[in-house]
């Protein structure tokens, strides 16, 4: 495995990954809870024309361990990867209802960031994959400033659980072609 990057190190290699390529490409912003995924992403679209950011938070719903994968893939990656344009609704975790239907036309950067976001089980064509490594003790100093009461009970009973047998399952920041990134 090669040194990890910073972040301004990772930014500059996907525009350079990307800068030769045509079509709908592929991020994956991947880490665990309260890396600074999100953040990262934003950061990288902001480098990327046309560039659209699909948080897997959006597929999160209550009562339902990690996420909707099966309509992430029906409503994101399979009409772009046949050529059509994207459409999904946003979904709020905590009122547990949909919000706005997001568009996303072919050919422009799809950056996808979230716990579990390369997940191999999705067929996703990634051009470039990031891994967010950040210590345990940050992340747990972000989410207790950021998170509800309810919010660090689901922590417990299910996220910090789904993460852990994520990355001990799939060993995501030891794949090839992984970009390891200081957060």
């Amino acid at each position: 495995m090669h040194r990890p990057l910073n972040r301004d190190e990772a930014k500059t290699l996907v525009c350079r990954r990307l800068s030769n390529l045509v079509g709908t490409r592929w991020i994956g912003i991947d880490g665990l809870g309260a890396a600074g995924k999100s953040r990262f992403a934003a950061e990288v679209a902001s480098m990327l024309q046309g560039a659209r950011v699909v948080q897997v938070d959006d597929f999160a719903r209550p009562g339902l361990r990690g996420w909707e994968r099966d309509r992430f893939l029906r409503q994101v990656v399979e009409p772009l990867l046949a050529g059509r344009p994207a459409r999904y609704q946003r979904w709020d975790y905590v009122d547990d209802r949909g919000l706005d239907w997001v568009e996303i036309p072919v050919g422009v950067p799809v950056i996808v960031e979230g716990v579990s976001a390369t997940d191999q089980r999705l067929m996703v064509p990634w051009d470039v994959m990031i891994w967010l490594d950040v210590s345990q003790a940050e992340r747990h100093k972000r989410i207790l400033a950021r998170d509800s009461e309810a919010q660090l009970q689901r922590w417990r009973s299910d996220w910090w659980p789904s993460e852990q047998a994520y990355e001990r399952e799939q060993r995501p920041q030891s794949r090839p072609g992984m970009l390891v990134v200081n957060g």
